[in-house]
């Protein structure tokens, strides 16, 4: 079974209580956001949708942030909260298409056979006026079974390894300025700059009001880096948030991604053992 990258406000208002519909609040924010995923799902959420803390269903041995659990953590966590790798699982976030697309990363990495995001988010549900609430939600526990594979996953080794032979190409979903060494990094202690060989393809340029621009405007975006399209690629970002937005710009456009570097820059620029070039 499959299941289409998106689905529409209508198809879920249609299907929201559907025993085989998990729906998954997947708000996350950057700090120079200014808001709080936990405390705006709290305050109101989509009918039965589960909030996903991606800080909190982590590995918690990594200094890094919300690095990925290990699959059978990741399967007892969702399993608990009431979520089957057979159920159809449709993830969406508070600012419209933002960190919706790590979580339905993770769980298409995890083996979830069907996982959509919904079209526009929280911000196109509520502009409709459609059933919003501040009820918990308790369902009863599921069993999650994990189809690990980690070719989805690149680690450091991997993202050295593509550099050095051109296997992939490495795309960096920052701001521009961070990517070439000219604002800081959030993160205390990260060099500032990008990979030597590294694309940038600012994940703003790919995303208008909660929804992902054209297939022809992502294809432009990416040409216009340098990216060739008929070749491996590999996403990366700051802490693989929205190095998501980017694979999923990219798999809704016909070229899914080789992996993802989950470590990012946050590992990356935080060690001496690897190389940074600033400027473009």
């Amino acid at each position: 079974m499959s299941a289409p990258l998106f689905v529409a406000t209508d198809w879920l208002t249609d299907h929201l209580h559907d025993a085989d519909v998990a729906v998954i609040d997947a708000s996350w924010y950057l700090p120079t956001m200014n808001r709080d995923g936990k405390a705006e799902y709290a305050a109101g959420h989509i009918p039965g949708a589960l909030h996903f803390d991606i800080d909190a269903i982590a590995d918690k041995t990594s200094p890094l942030p919300h690095m990925l659990p290990t699959p059978d953590d990741f399967a007892r966590a969702a399993g608990a909260m009431g979520i089957s790798d057979k159920d159809h699982i449709v993830v969406y976030d508070g600012a419209g298409l933002f960190a919706a697309p790590r979580v339905w990363w993770t769980f298409r990495v995890m083996g979830a056979s069907r996982v959509s995001i919904l079209e526009g988010g929280a911000p196109k549900w509520r502009a409709e006026h459609r059933e919003w609430t501040d009820a918990e939600t308790t369902k009863p526990a599921k069993r999650f079974t994990p189809h690990f594979d980690a070719s989805d996953v690149a680690d450091l080794a991997a993202i050295k390894a593509a550099l050095h032979g051109h296997s992939a190409q490495i795309v960096d979903a920052r701001p521009a300025a961070r990517f070439r060494g000219e604002a800081p990094e959030p993160r205390p202690g990260l060099a500032s700059g990008h990979m030597p060989g590294s694309f940038n393809v600012q994940f703003p340029d790919l995303v208008a009001d909660g929804h992902l621009l054209s297939a022809e405007k992502i294809k432009a975006a990416f040409e216009k880096a340098g990216v060739d399209l008929a070749k491996p690629v590999i996403t990366s970002c700051g802490s693989g948030v929205s190095a998501a937005i980017l694979a999923f710009a990219l798999e809704s456009i016909g070229h899914p991604v080789k992996a993802l570097y989950d470590g990012s820059w946050a590992e990356w620029g935080s060690r001496a053992d690897c190389p940074v070039d600033s400027g473009a």
